[in-house]
């Protein structure tokens, strides 16, 4: 799932393509203008397609999407409670941290413990051989 900026950015662009086909439809299929003053001869009359309700589809298509991003911006978190919450979220992450750096300095006491022991062991290994030969 992505975040709720990057959802926007999708429903934005979403808007932005639906703006874009819209004008397309528009320009295929409206009737030319005459302009005053202005003959142009050879013009073809354009093919008359069976239109849908294009009108009724686009604007449930834009009108929805805007419904979207007006959501999509209320739920963003206002700046007021953001700094709060960052600090909060810090002071969290910073107990985190701290109980993670004692287990872990416990880990490498523990680790020393045992290492200095098979060290011991290992040179009363040696000197038990050194004796038997």
């Amino acid at each position: 799932m992505a975040d709720r900026l990057t959802q926007l950015q999708e429903c934005i662009n979403q808007q932005a393509d639906n703006f874009c086909n819209s004008i397309g439809i528009l320009q295929q299929y409206a009737a030319p203008s005459k302009f005053p003053g202005f003959d142009r001869s050879g013009s073809q009359t354009p093919q008359q397609q069976p239109q849908e309700d294009y009108v009724q589809l686009f604007t449930t298509l834009i009108a929805r999407c805007s419904k979207d991003i007006d959501t999509l911006i209320e739920s963003l978190p206002s700046e007021e409670n953001s700094t709060e919450l960052q600090l909060q979220s810090l002071r969290i992450l910073e107990n985190d941290n701290q109980e993670a750096a004692r287990k872990l300095e416990a880990i490498v006491c523990r680790g020393q413990e045992l290492l200095e022991q098979i060290q011991a062991a290992l040179s009363d290994i040696a000197q038990a051989q050194l004796e038997m030969q």
